[in-house]
């Protein structure tokens, strides 16, 4: 730029320009503070009939989310089976590492950013726990916690993260979160930078209808009626049937005596009887509608491992190939990506980007945060396959990716770093000759008198790599072998392997391998110059 520029257009902010705005305050207070009631339910689940779910489904479609999600609450408790599965499904997101990564991985003050966020994060006491909480939306569509904000060091931090009862909030007719507070019990709105919301969609449509709990709440009623007619059922048929007689001439007191024997053999196995009475058992083992209440709620649950994991075969025991649980399993892995995305999102926009902004202004990028949620494959495997792109094809591939697929940290500006050792010409002594019988005067570079001398410099010292190359033949031929014997081990194809094996010699390659590259580099000079 020249001088006349420089004057004319001064380093200096304009006036018309406003100053950057200094990053806002966070909201300290504590808004939804948890109640005493919190921990009581109004057990909806007791007498449930499907009436009673498709009232508590309305409820909820109409924005009143309270009978709702103490009926999920119930069924995860009451249900072994809902519980290992929804555990399963959490618990492989919960088990994963993650990290923070920056917006731009070249600039500084991105990465400077970057590592602000990750001790932030890593310093909240129970972080898995955080999560866990917030997976909660899978069950049940949504899932909330609240932001304790705080100071340290002049730095708004987060000081804590308080889980939320989903049944604490609710949908205004203008379909608007609000939260039920002390100070506001018809429900205050849910402010901005305060609250981590994470929805989970299981299928398209209104968040209060999105959770899983929601698609198996029909499958776990009709689960309740089965194993209640199941244990009624044991009652009755689980114990023989005890038949007592009695003699016509028998007396009241002696009737009484033998009903209560009856009773006595249920219970206490023991009894007594008046003489002249007796009691038979009726086996009831062969009763064939025992194992209808079994199919029932084996159907019942394999639906819900369908719905959680979106398969059966690794959740329930059943019949099934290797081949197909290992299908099955893929399908499941697929879910836990989806899961890690949806939370690392969730992360993003109610966690970190207010962490940002309260610190850095409205202006700055924001991170982005990544689970190590991809499958573990054989890295020595993958290492071949790069070299054999690399090495044979020349396919360029950027550093960044590899860093990246082997996890392995980018070395900073100065840092020490491993190299591969350089192979000097120690290693082969071949290349060490000096008396070459060659023209002692170098040729023009880019001439073919030079080509022709770099030839003749690889023919003259590849001839002891030669002699030693053939010794395997030689000592072959030199074991008194005779032709047909010599003939049957050249035909047997593991005995060539090795033989072809024992006559490498790197040295040759070596020499190969620069001769053709400075015999291209020279045809690059007579093209080139």
């Amino acid at each position: 730029m020249s001088k006349h520029k420089k004057a004319k257009y001064p380093k200096q902010q304009p006036r018309n320009v406003p100053p950057p705005k200094p990053p806002p305050l966070p909201e300290r207070r504590e808004i939804a503070v948890a109640l005493v009631q919190d921990k009581y339910s109004t057990y909806p689940s007791n007498g449930l009939t499907p009436e009673k779910l498709a009232a508590i489904f309305k409820a909820a479609d109409a924005g009143d989310l309270y009978a709702q999600m103490e009926l999920f609450e119930e069924m995860e408790e009451k249900d072994p089976h809902l519980f290992s599965q929804l555990q399963t499904r959490k618990n492989a997101v919960t088990g994963l590492d993650f990290e923070i990564l920056p917006f731009d991985t070249d600039n500084a003050t991105d990465k400077l950013i970057a590592e602000f966020v990750q001790e932030q994060l890593n310093s909240i006491e129970g972080i898995e726990d955080v999560m866990m909480d917030l997976l909660d939306a899978i069950d049940k569509g949504i899932a909330i916690s609240e932001i304790i904000w705080g100071y340290d060091d002049g730095f708004t931090a987060i000081k804590q993260i308080k889980h939320r009862h989903q049944k604490r909030f609710l949908w205004d007719e203008n379909d608007a979160l609000k939260v039920y507070t002390k100070d506001c019990p018809a429900g205050e709105f849910v402010p901005r930078n305060k609250f981590i919301l994470h929805r989970y969609k299981a299928r398209s449509g209104h968040p209060s209808r999105a959770g899983v709990l929601r698609v198996v709440a029909w499958m776990y009623l009709f689960k309740n009626y089965d194993l209640k007619d199941w244990v009624s059922f044991c009652e009755v048929y689980g114990m023989p049937l005890r038949l007592g007689t009695y003699d016509v001439s028998a007396s009241e007191a002696d009737k009484t005596a033998l009903m209560q024997a009856l009773i006595n053999i249920g219970t206490d196995a023991a009894g007594m009887i008046p003489n002249g009475t007796q009691i038979e058992f009726k086996e009831a083992s062969k009763v064939s509608s025992a194992d209808i209440y079994e199919r029932l709620a084996r159907y019942c649950d394999e639906q819900m491992s369908k719905a959680i994991l979106g398969q059966t075969l690794t959740s329930d025991s059943g019949s099934g190939s290797y081949a197909q649980s290992k299908t099955h399993n893929e399908v499941r892995h697929d879910l836990t990506v989806a899961d890690c995305k949806a939370l690392a999102a969730t992360l993003r926009r109610d966690l970190i980007r207010p962490l940002v902004l309260f610190n850095f202004g409205e202006d700055t990028r924001i991170p982005s945060i990544r689970f190590d949620c991809e499958e573990s494959e054989d890295l020595k495997e993958s290492a071949e396959i790069l070299a054999t792109l690399i090495g044979e094809i020349g396919l360029k591939i950027p550093t960044s990716y590899l860093y990246k697929k082997f996890a392995i940290p980018k070395p900073e500006d100065g840092e020490e770093v491993v190299e591969r050792p350089r192979q000097s010409g120690a290693a082969y002594p071949y290349l060490n000759t000096t008396k070459l019988p060659l023209t002692s005067k170098l040729q023009p570079h880019g001439s073919q008198e030079e080509v022709d001398r770099i030839a003749a410099v690889a023919t003259s010292v590849s001839g002891p790599m030669f002699e030693k190359m053939f010794e395997p033949i030689t000592a072959l031929l030199d074991s008194g072998l005779s032709l047909e014997e010599l003939k049957d081990k050249l035909e047997d194809e593991a005995f060539v392997r090795k033989l072809l094996g024992d006559m490498v010699v790197p040295e040759f390659e070596y020499l190969l391998r620069r001769s053709m590259i400075l015999a291209d580099l020279e045809g690059r000079v007579h093209e080139d110059g």
